[in-house]
């Protein structure tokens, strides 16, 4: 793998995280058509380090709200106020409400991970997946917007959001594609839900890449292109979040499911031939 196409794979790594369009789909896409087998356990993990910077960076200040109400409400609990002091604060709400959500995608990424990488291997089931991703935000958009936010947001809605990114796992089901459709049908505010989906991303992006760092030595790595995709993902990743919230705010998220319809038919057909 040369400077250039870790450029490019970066740049579908950090654009692909966080637009609904799924960044695993894409990003098998995008090396079978550089020619780029494997671009090895430590290109891998960086790309993960670098959309979680982005996201951090982007919430920064709603990250340490979340960790300083978490740790209050440590204190909080020892005193027997975490439910009234839950109510009052709703950081505090919102760390742990992160915490129960990212339960479920720890799980099935333990139980069926090897399951899971086989399926990146082929273009057949990603395609058809991402078929499936454009179903559900072309859904999610006939919803309208709902009424719960940060206020109001409980373990239920957290959960179903949860479940909706251990779902995207899979390869050419959208992580935020998943999660914000979900949210939008557990009756969300369009705005919050995306902004959940986000945070809900930072514990799933680290915990994939600390599974994989008992590999990170593996094979031989190019330090400068491992850098150069790093720095690009940092970017498109930042840059992607903030188009998002802009579109969602302003316009709908069926210019995504199209897009989603268009590429998943166009290599299904495309690998079905071949």
């Amino acid at each position: 793998m040369d400077i250039l196409q870790a450029i490019i794979i970066g740049l579908v790594q950090g654009l692909t995280e966080f637009l609904p369009v799924s960044s695993s789909a894409h990003l098998i896409f995008a090396q079978q058509a550089l020619g780029v087998t494997d671009v090895g356990l430590a290109f891998d993990v960086l790309l993960h380090l670098g959309t979680l910077i982005a996201v951090v960076a982007y919430f920064y200040t709603d990250i340490i709200n979340m960790i300083k109400g978490f740790l209050s409400s440590l204190l909080d609990l020892k005193e027997g106020q975490f439910i009234p002091e839950m109510k009052k604060d709703p950081y505090k709400k919102l760390a742990w409400l992160t915490i129960l959500a990212t339960i479920p995608v720890g799980v099935v990424g333990v139980l069926f991970n090897d399951a899971i990488e086989e399926m990146f291997t082929g273009l057949t089931i990603p395609a058809f997946l991402l078929l499936i991703t454009g179903c559900l935000l072309y859904a999610s958009q006939r919803m309208g917007s709902g009424r719960i936010d940060v206020r109001n947001v409980g373990l239920k809605e957290a959960l179903i959001m949860g479940c909706g990114q251990a779902m995207a796992v899979l390869p050419g089901l959208s992580r935020s594609g998943t999660t914000i459709a979900a949210g939008l049908f557990a009756g969300l505010d369009k705005e919050f839900a995306a902004k959940f989906s986000f945070i809900l991303s930072i514990p799933a992006i680290l915990g994939a890449a600390v599974f994989q760092l008992k590999d990170l030595t593996a094979g031989n790595v190019d330090l400068l292109a491992c850098f150069a995709g790093f720095v690009v993902a940092i970017i498109s990743g930042y840059f992607a979040i903030s188009f998002l919230l802009k579109i969602i705010r302003e316009k709908s998220l069926d210019i995504f499911a199209y897009y989603c319809w268009i590429v998943g038919i166009v290599v299904l057909v495309g690998s079905l031939i071949i």
